[in-house]
């Protein structure tokens, strides 16, 4: 497949877009586990227009594949099937991609992952790179009791992996359904779980270029610089993970 290249957004611009997101004077409520707030920070406040609980759309059906393909593939890669209303993987298979491409979104995701398990969420990645991971931001997946990498918080359940860390004991246990929301707005990100906001973090800020510039990441220079792109699911790597009630919003 030709590869894409994407709009990229650089340091300037994205802080500019970080800027024009920002409300001041909000503070993030907790919630029970069972539920997500409908907007619940300043990235969705400023990015929302009118009704917030209106404009969510399915990425999944509960029936199909629709809506899914294999990451620079045409077509839904071995490995991933849907399951009692699932769109699971049990094993090692190639990653997915949404054939739509988002911007300024909220996503939500019910995941479930098996014992040891390590999954994740890409966004706005592109197809210019063999691997979705050199130019998209992850959301890990994880089971963070016996994973390797939930020794560290950089890599634990729910952070932006390898650069912004998560708090522990939010996520549940293997084989128990968890509840994540991404938002995006701009420059700005923001990771949840289980209707508690784990992180937050500008994309283009001086701590971000520094945290990339000391990582693996420093290799691929578009890196975390698509202002569009798909969302992901990673599937390289063995054990199950099923996810359901996928849904987005799009944000101005």
């Amino acid at each position: 497949m030709t590869s894409l290249t994407p709009k990229t957004i650089g340091r300037a611009s994205l802080a500019s877009a970080a800027g024009s997101c920002a409300l001041f004077g909000l503070t993030a409520v907790a919630v029970p586990p069972t539920a997500v707030p409908a907007v619940p920070t300043r990235a969705a406040k400023a990015c929302a227009l009118g009704d917030t609980t209106a404009g969510w759309r399915s990425l999944f059906d509960g029936r199909t594949t629709t809506g899914w393909r294999g990451y620079r593939a045409p077509a839904m890669p071995v490995g991933w099937q849907v399951v009692d209303g699932t769109l699971s993987k049990n094993g090692v298979a190639s990653d997915i991609v949404t054939t739509d491409q988002f911007g300024n979104f909220e996503l939500d995701i019910d995941w479930k992952i098996g014992p040891a398990g390590n999954s994740g969420i890409f966004y706005r990645g592109t197809e210019e790179y063999d691997h979705i991971y050199w130019s998209a931001p992850e959301y890990q997946l994880l089971d963070d009791a016996r994973a390797p990498d939930g020794v560290s918080r950089l890599t634990a359940a729910g952070s932006d992996y390898a650069l912004y860390p998560s708090p522990a004991g939010i996520v549940n246990d293997a084989n128990e359904w968890n509840v994540t929301r991404l938002i995006l707005c701009g420059a700005h990100v923001e990771h949840w779980l289980n209707g508690k906001k784990l992180l937050e973090y500008d994309l283009g800020s001086p701590d971000w270029e520094s945290r990339v510039k000391a990582s693996k990441f420093v290799a691929w220079p578009h890196y975390g610089r698509a202002t569009r792109g798909y969302i992901g699911i990673q599937g390289d790597h063995a054990g199950t993970l099923a996810l359901r009630k996928i849904r987005i919003r799009e944000l101005p």
